[in-house]
């Protein structure tokens, strides 16, 4: 049993030794395939460094060629400096009310109804007034009596006073008829003066009645369209609300559409590029592709200090029933032509025109960035206005030169770039 144990422990180390012999009948590989794998290994590397040496550099970008402005064309003119927004406004509007407090009868006026000057609108209840104005009527007929009867007794006195006087210088009376007939006379004329004084007063309180009468019957102030109706018959109605708070204080609300225009606030910063009597376009909001010409009436003289804004007043040109108070507005500050063909009046071009995002602005400076091949020079532009198709500049750039499209805040003068294809 010894010996069949020994005889399988020899048995599995010479197996384990035959697994550690190396076979020397593989035969190894030539040394032309080595050469092979080394000159493959070269043209690699080679390729790669040739790559590495000429692979695309530099900040991307596209380009645009400043294009010169069509002959005839105005360089500025037309163009937008400023845009601001706004609304609709009316400078002659009105809340009418009484000028006396009374019971509402009657209301004649509606939303959207059109009235003109002098046109009634509503009615009071005047039963009071008229019957003040019957108590006037008859105040007035007494003082005329009064003055009737006063001039009655000084007509009596007067001639009787003259014959005291002279039976006076004749000695024929006493001092003291004299005087009495004197005291008379006076008596006399001064009844008459109170009575006249009285007459007048009684027919200034005619007047006053008759006024008031005549101010229950409102009348629309202007020609203009009512925009509110805030009455109705049966209310009270008051110019200071006198009745309570149940009393009205107007009829309604008309504003003349002759007198529309356009309240703008503009920045503090750019208001130095408005100035009176330039014009503008004004685009509505509920109308945007509709051009609305127009011109600068004045700047309000005092800046919002929280909005940092100036207020500025537009005219509109052209009127046009759609164009209604409170619309809110767009207005394009447009630059006047200064250059001009004296012969035909049109403007003579000057500048060119780029896309509007090939300029950049730094601080005061508007910068563009012309491509030189590979590289880019930063160039310092002065700037008109905007125009449908881009940004005119009309000094700094000539027609031709190719501008740098992309982050233009990565360039700086002298910058590597890589153009792209759109």
């Amino acid at each position: 049993m010894s010996d069949l144990g020994d005889r399988t422990i020899g048995a599995d180390k010479a197996a384990l030794l035959n697994q550690l012999r190396i076979d020397r009948t593989v035969t190894p590989p030539s040394s032309g395939q080595a050469k092979w794998w080394l000159g493959s290994a070269a043209l690699i590397i080679a390729a790669l460094g040739t790559w590495y040496l000429l692979r695309p550099t530099g900040q991307p970008i596209t380009i645009a060629v400043a294009q010169a402005l069509p002959s005839g064309s105005k360089s500025d003119a037309g163009a937008s400096l400023l845009d601001a927004s706004g609304y609709i406004v009316a400078r002659r509007r009105a809340t009418v009310s009484s000028k006396v407090t009374g019971k509402i009868v009657k209301v004649m006026l509606e939303e959207g109804q059109r009235v003109e000057a002098g046109e009634v609108i509503a009615r009071l209840d005047d039963a009071n007034w008229r019957a003040s104005l019957a108590q006037s009527r008859a105040q007035l007929q007494q003082a005329e009596a009064s003055v009737a009867s006063a001039q009655t007794a000084f007509d009596d006195a007067k001639p009787i006073f003259a014959r005291s006087e002279k039976q006076k210088s004749a000695a024929v009376i006493s001092a003291q008829s004299f005087d009495e007939s004197h005291a008379q006379f006076n008596v006399a004329r001064n009844n008459l003066l109170i009575a006249q004084r009285g007459l007048e007063a009684a027919r200034a309180g005619v007047e006053v009645s008759q006024r008031n009468l005549d101010d229950t019957v409102i009348r629309a102030p202007f020609a203009g369209i009512v925009t509110e109706k805030t009455a109705q018959p049966g209310e009270m109605v008051s110019p200071m609300s006198a009745g309570g708070g149940f009393t009205r204080t107007g009829i309604g609300t008309i504003v003349d559409m002759e007198s529309l225009e356009v309240e703008v606030d503009v920045s503090e910063n750019f208001i130095n590029r408005v100035r009176p009597q330039q014009p503008v376009t004004i685009k509505l909001n509920a109308y945007p592709e509709w051009d609305i010409p127009g011109s600068v009436i004045a700047m309000i003289p005092t800046a919002d200090r929280a909005k940092a804004t100036v207020k500025v007043r537009i005219a509109i040109k052209q009127k046009d029933p759609r164009i209604i108070p409170e619309m809110g507005a767009r207005v394009a500050f447009l630059s006047e032509n200064k250059s001009s063909n004296p012969e035909t009046g049109k403007g003579v071009a000057s500048g060119v025109i780029v896309p509007t995002e090939a300029v950049t602005t730094t601080g005061d400076l508007s910068i563009v960035y012309i491509v030189h091949g590979s590289t880019v020079e930063r160039r310092a532009v002065r700037l008109g206005g905007k125009a449908n198709s881009g940004q005119i500049i009309v000094a700094g750039l000539e027609a031709g030169n190719r501008v740098a499209l992309g982050d233009l805040s990565k360039l700086s003068d002298g910058a590597q770039v890589r153009i792209e294809k759109h």
